[in-house]
C-alpha cells in the first residue's frame, strides 16, 4: 500500500510484540473488505490443522471451524477416519460443548489420528460416518495398488540396479504428531545422492510399535522416532530381530544422522593422483 500497490504491510516483532496490535487490526479490516462471512446456522464445515495420539486420550485433533457450529455428541467425518465427539476444548484447555466459525478446537472421539489438512464434515449419525469414511480408505487403497509404481519383477529390479548402480536407505519414521511426521517426511525427501536413494517406507504418529519393528525387518529398514519413545515390546523384536532404533529430540540432529548414514553408503571412488614423471638416468645392482 505505502507504494500505491493493494497489499498491506504491517512491520511486527517477535521480541518486543511491537506491531502485533496493528497486524490485527489489519487483519479485521481486510476481512471486512473482503466480506469474508460464515453461516454459524449453515452446514459444518472444518479443517484439521494438527493431530496427534495421545496416552489416555486415544487420537486428538485440532481443528478450525469454517462453517457452521460443531456441538459435542455431533457425528463427524475426517478424510479416513471418524468419530462421535466425546468432549470439545478451546485453546485455554477448557472444556467447551460448541464452536462456531473461525474457532480452534481440539476434539476427542476419533477412530484413528486423521492427517493435517484434512475436512471435517457433519454426519447424520456415527454409523453413516463409519461408511462414509471406510469407502474413502477403500477408493485410496485402490488407487495405491494400481498406480504405475507397483509389481516390478525380480528381473526389472536387477535391470534397474545393474543400470543405475543405487542403493536405498529404507526408514520407518513415527512423530508425536502429524505436523512433525510431515516436516520430518519432508525434510528427508530432500536428501539427494547419486548412489544412494532415501525411502521413507511408512510413517506415522505415536510410539514405535511391535508393527513397525516386523515392517521394519522385512524392509531391511531403520526405524526413526522424533519426539517419541519405542513401547518396551518394540524394543524387544528390535533386538530379536536386529533392527536399529534412533529416536531423536531435534530435528537437525535427525538429518544430519540420515544424511551422514547416506554417506557411509557411498562406495568409495579409487583415482590415481598424478605427482609428476620421472627419467630413469642409471641403474645400480
Amino acid at each position: 500500500e505505502a507504494f500505491g500497490g493493494q497489499t498491506i504491510t504491517a512491520n511486527v516483532s517477535a521480541l518486543t510484540g511491537e506491531g502485533v496490535p496493528h497486524l490485527l487490526e489489519m487483519i479485521l479490516l481486510q476481512a471486512e473488505v473482503l466480506q469474508l462471512q460464515a453461516d454459524p446456522k449453515g452446514k459444518f464445515e472444518g479443517v484439521v490443522i494438527e493431530a496427534k495420539l495421545e496416552k489416555g486420550r486415544g487420537p486428538v485433533a485440532t481443528i478450525l471451524v469454517e462453517e457452521g457450529t460443531l456441538k459435542t455428541g455431533d457425528s463427524v467425518i475426517v478424510g479416513n477416519t471418524y468419530g462421535r465427539i466425546k468432549a470439545m476444548t478451546n485453546y485455554l484447555g477448557d472444556k467447551i460443548t460448541s464452536a462456531g466459525p473461525s474457532v480452534p478446537v481440539e476434539i476427542l472421539g476419533l477412530s484413528e489420528v486423521p492427517s493435517a489438512g484434512d475436512k471435517v464434515e457433519w454426519a447424520e449419525d456415527e454409523r453413516t460416518a463409519r461408511e462414509v469414511a471406510e469407502a474413502t480408505t477403500e477408493s485410496e487403497r485402490t488407487k495405491q495398488l494400481n498406480s504405475p509404481g507397483r509389481g516390478l519383477t525380480l528381473a526389472e529390479l536387477r535391470k534397474r540396479l545393474t543400470e543405475t548402480q543405487t542403493k536405498d536407505l529404507n526408514l520407518v519414521v513415527k512423530a508425536d504428531v502429524q505436523g512433525s511426521v510431515e516436516a520430518v517426511r519432508g525434510m528427508l525427501e530432500k536428501i539427494e545422492n547419486e548412489e544412494v536413494v532415501v525411502k521413507i517406507i511408512h510413517s506415522g504418529v505415536g510410539s514405535i510399535t511391535e508393527n513397525d519393528i516386523l515392517l521394519a525387518s522385512a524392509a531391511d529398514a531403520i526405524c526413526v522416532g522424533f519426539n517419541t519413545r519405542a513401547e518396551p515390546g518394540a524394543k524387544k523384536e528390535a533386538e530379536r530381530r536386529k533392527v536399529e532404533i534412533r529416536t531423536y529430540t531435534i530435528i537437525y540432529e535427525l538429518i544430519e544422522d540420515i544424511e551422514a548414514a547416506v554417506k557411509g553408503m557411498l562406495e568409495p571412488k579409487f583415482q590415481e593422483e598424478y605427482l609428476g614423471t620421472v627419467e630413469i638416468r642409471m641403474a645400480f645392482n
